[in-house]
């Protein structure tokens, strides 16, 4: 059962759901339903599907909005790194969505509440559950309170390119050469999830975890960037 009713996460958004089995849904896991072999249950990969591409349309209507002298390029850029994985993540992590979702028990027990690409599928669902039961302009509400004010102080963190940052911060320093490595693969084809882990000469500096091996070398290296940047200065 989720850490957090969906009662209290209303409470804390200001939004109430008109029809509540809509937002139980975009909380609920498959490996839920699988256990409860309920009909009456399902599971959010079609609202996931419907916030995908919910955010694509209000996400470039913002960027069309906010930019109105930048290039088609350069907005497109800017919306493939807000709407990435990495960034989904961020911002469900900031509302702890991990904590309102109905998760199997063997999912419960392998850190589900907390996996990336469950977190980012959550996030996207709950903007499809919010635009069946209220429409369009709802979930600009929601994102102009909850996603929009982050993205101008964020800028770094959305343009997901650690990999780029770390390197230039090694060479700066003269610290060595960074080198990747993929030490997993998790789950059927459809559903693939890739380990990475970031060394330095004989040094494990971060490891991350993403549904591509980019994604996952980029979590890696924003994991060795934030410990090598918080690290106590000699």
């Amino acid at each position: 059962m989720p850490l957090r009713s969906l009662k209290r996460l209303q409470a804390d958004l200001g939004i109430e759901f008109r029809e509540p089995k809509l937002l139980k849904q975009a909380f609920t896991h498959s490996s839920y339903v699988n256990e409860q072999r309920s009909a009456d249950i399902r599971d959010n990969e079609r609202l996931e599907f419907l916030g995908d591409a919910v955010l694509q349309l209000t996400v470039s209507e913002y960027l069309y909005n906010t930019y109105p002298d930048r290039p088609e390029g350069e907005l497109t850029r800017h919306r493939a790194a807000i709407v990435c994985e990495p960034s989904l993540v961020q911002f469900a992590e900031r509302l702890d969505f991990g904590s309102c979702v109905f998760l199997g028990k063997g999912e419960e027990l392998t850190g589900g509440r907390s996996r990336p690409a469950l977190l980012a599928d959550v996030f996207e669902s709950f903007v499809g559950a919010l635009y069946l039961d209220q429409g369009l302009g709802a979930v600009r509400a929601f994102l102009q309170t909850h996603l929009f004010p982050y993205l101008s102080q964020d800028t770094m963190v959305l343009s997901g390119d650690y990999k780029t940052k770390l390197q230039e911060y090694t060479q700066q320093r003269g610290m060595g050469t960074v080198e990747y490595r993929i030490v997993e693969e998790r789950g059927p084809a459809h559903d693939r999830e890739f380990v990475s882990e970031v060394w330095m000469e004989d040094q494990k500096l971060g490891s991350g975890l993403g549904r591509s091996k980019k994604d996952a070398e980029q979590r890696a290296a924003s994991q060795a960037l934030a410990k090598l940047t918080s690290a106590p200065k000699a």
